[in-house]
């Protein structure tokens, strides 16, 4: 059986040009800065976003820790969203590994972080209080449905930042889907911020890896982080050469799966028991209404079944659906038809 796989956009696998680039790669050290391949998309990656240098890490969740490590003392504080990736779903890392203080402030239903917000969450220069020195925000941001963050938005929090001397920090995880909302370069989305991380890992399909971007002396810092924290790597142009095809070409045909993800919003209003909240970028929301016969658990139970993997929200009604490269419109009328056929038999049932 095929299996049609929507938790999320993480789970994409190689493509064949990818894997067939991972078979031919140069490699050398990383360590030793050898590996020529790894330099490339370093390089390539930095200056696509307008920066100057890169560091390959093994994914998202290490990028944003060297970052922060990199950017905050012990004993200061970061501002952060309350729904953000960093806050929620990164093991409390910042806290047990850098000893960095999150200020948290609410993430709106754009996915904003409110820059009267912001401003209020930075402290004075008093001998109680920890010391701000980072405002961090995610584009697109997860918790919030994938919406994207526009660029005018994105350069008033680095004008803010820089009005207080702090550090800007953007978990960019989907950064590419961002600007293929807006259809601007990925550099229009970062102007103005310190550092950026983003994955090759999700919808850009590579196997593993995100890639951390900013100034020499920062990555140049950034980089003994890294190795602090067990990400040396040796010959990584392995990984990395599946990453020189994400960044240039991957990158490219993110519309299609936000094309897909529109088509499959459609496609869900036409199912009982089924309410679409919301499609940003390649995310969709369902909500199982009151009148649903079963749980988002079990429901994602019954699909397992027929050869759909979805994934829901702990003690909730919502679903989340993401698209990506291997989800075609074939793969969602399969999944509205699964749907329908699965609440069909509990009624029958009845």
């Amino acid at each position: 059986m095929n299996t049609i796989d929507l938790r999320s956009d993480t789970v994409s696998h190689p493509t064949p040009a990818m894997r067939e680039a991972m078979a031919k790669a140069e490699v050398g050290d990383d360590v030793y800065g050898d590996d020529p391949t790894v330099n490339q998309l370093e390089q390539d990656a930095a200056d696509m976003f307008g920066f100057e240098a890169g560091l390959f890490v093994a994914s998202g969740t290490q990028g944003n820790l060297v970052s922060l490590l990199t950017h905050c003392e012990r004993g200061t504080e970061a501002i952060i969203g309350d729904k953000s990736h960093i806050f929620r779903y990164e093991a409390g890392g910042i806290a047990a590994v850098g000893g960095i203080m999150p200020h948290t402030v609410p993430v709106q239903p754009d996915g904003t972080l409110r820059l009267q917000d912001i401003r209020a969450a930075i402290r004075g220069d008093n001998q109680h209080f920890p010391r701000t020195r980072l405002i961090t925000i995610e584009n697109t941001q997860n918790a919030a449905g994938g919406v994207a963050l526009p660029p005018q938005y994105v350069q008033s929090v680095a004008a803010l930042a820089k009005e207080h001397g702090l550090k800007f920090h953007i978990d960019g995880a989907r950064i590419f889907n961002a600007a293929a909302a807006y259809d601007v370069p990925v550099a229009e989305l970062v102007r103005g911020a310190d550092s950026v991380t983003f994955c090759l890992s999700k919808a850009l399909c590579a196997p593993v890896g995100s890639v951390v971007v900013g100034s020499r002396a920062f990555i140049a810092e950034a980089r003994r982080k890294r190795k602090m924290l067990g990400g040396g790597m040796r010959q990584a142009g392995v990984l990395a050469a599946a990453g020189l095809i994400a960044l240039h070409e991957m990158s490219k045909r993110l519309h299609e799966d936000h094309v897909n993800a529109a088509y499959l919003a459609d496609s869900l209003s036409t199912v009982p028991h089924l309410h679409v909240v919301s499609q940003h970028t390649n995310f969709v929301l369902v909500d199982l209404t009151p009148s649903a016969p079963f749980s988002a658990d079990e429901l994602a139970r019954r699909l397992k079944l027929r050869g759909i993997l979805i994934s829901g929200y702990p003690n909730e009604p919502r679903i989340r659906l993401v698209t990506h490269y291997w989800i075609t419109r074939e793969s969602i009328d399969t999944l509205t038809a699964a749907l329908k056929e699965a609440l069909n038999e509990v009624q029958i049932a009845q």
